[in-house]
């Protein structure tokens, strides 16, 4: 007879990193050309240009890859692989802390104790590593030369180049340029995307009656609650891009360059421009967090 096997133990921190170390990479192998022509069609009337842009994500993305080389879709790849580690580590395992905190007596977590604790770990996320990872990479996917030509040599090699170039010749608080708008862009991500996974998550174990749901759903369930939080705070990501592309000027106060901003886009281009770039986000962070909630509920 065989020997009844030991019960599960707490997934550790080590376990966090790990599962969404791997996912995050997977993420962001698979993804990221996909935030580059977000980015590029956010900042589209920063550039001046007697040839008309395309106007559809597709086609911004074929441009890219007609006039730079298709490397060009992975430009900033390097900022996010050197920060997905950490940020997927900080996001699950500060979640877990911070819905531990808010859970009552009898260790169950209400739907609105959830959504807090999503907002604690997007908060904690944005402060320590994504604002400083979104300036290098936007920087890096903002300039407009040829992967395939030697000639044409870019500002900035990498991320680490840009990193350095960036904090000698701007001072080292311009990596947080927009950590405000960044903290509650990720807040709000992560509060509605834990959330609506969570809801989810109950509701179709009920409907089945399971403990656990096979990794196909949490795939499935992923991807749904995933597109949410990108729906609900476009653009404040629109803003957070503009704010961070743009060198830093002497005396300018973060305020005033929200402001600026801002009043830019909505008398200049109109109140569409704040979504710009949305379908190719979408269709970037769904199939990203339905990879990372498939692989970290597997392991």
């Amino acid at each position: 007879m065989a020997a009844p096997k030991p019960a599960a133990s707490r997934p550790t921190l080590t376990t966090h990193l790990l599962a969404g170390g791997a996912a995050g990479l997977a993420e962001a192998l698979c993804c990221h050309p996909l935030d580059t022509i977000k980015v590029r069609m956010q900042l589209r009337s920063l550039r001046r240009s007697a040839a008309p842009a395309p106007k559809s994500f597709l086609g911004v993305g074929h441009r890219i890859v007609q006039r730079e080389g298709i490397r060009a879709l992975y430009k900033g790849l390097g900022a996010v692989v050197t920060g997905i580690v950490p940020k997927m580590a900080i996001r699950f395992s500060s979640f877990e802390m911070y819905k531990a905190w808010l859970a009552d007596d009898a260790g169950k977590v209400s739907t609105g104790a959830v959504f807090l604790a999503g907002l604690g770990a997007g908060v904690t996320e944005a402060v320590a590593v994504v604002t400083p990872m979104d300036v290098i990479k936007i920087r890096l996917q903002a300039q407009r030369h040829s992967t395939v030509d030697p000639m044409d040599v870019p500002k900035y090699r990498n991320a680490m180049h840009a990193a350095l170039t960036i904090v000698r010749e701007e001072g080292v608080m311009t990596l947080y340029k927009g950590v405000a708008l960044t903290a509650l862009r990720q807040s709000t991500n992560q509060a509605v995307n834990f959330t609506f996974y969570q809801e989810f998550k109950h509701v179709a174990r009920r409907m089945q009656g399971v403990d656990e749901l096979p990794s196909y759903q949490h795939l499935i369930l992923g991807g749904v609650s995933g597109a949410m939080g990108p729906i609900s705070n476009a653009p404040i990501d629109t803003i957070k891009t503009r704010i961070q592309k743009a060198t830093s000027l002497k005396g300018e106060s973060a305020w005033t360059r929200f402001v600026t901003v801002t009043r830019d886009i909505a008398q200049k281009e109109g109140y569409k421009a704040f979504y710009r770039g949305l379908t190719p986000r979408v269709l970037r962070v769904a199939p990203g967090q339905a990879i990372t909630f498939m692989v970290y509920e597997k392991v």
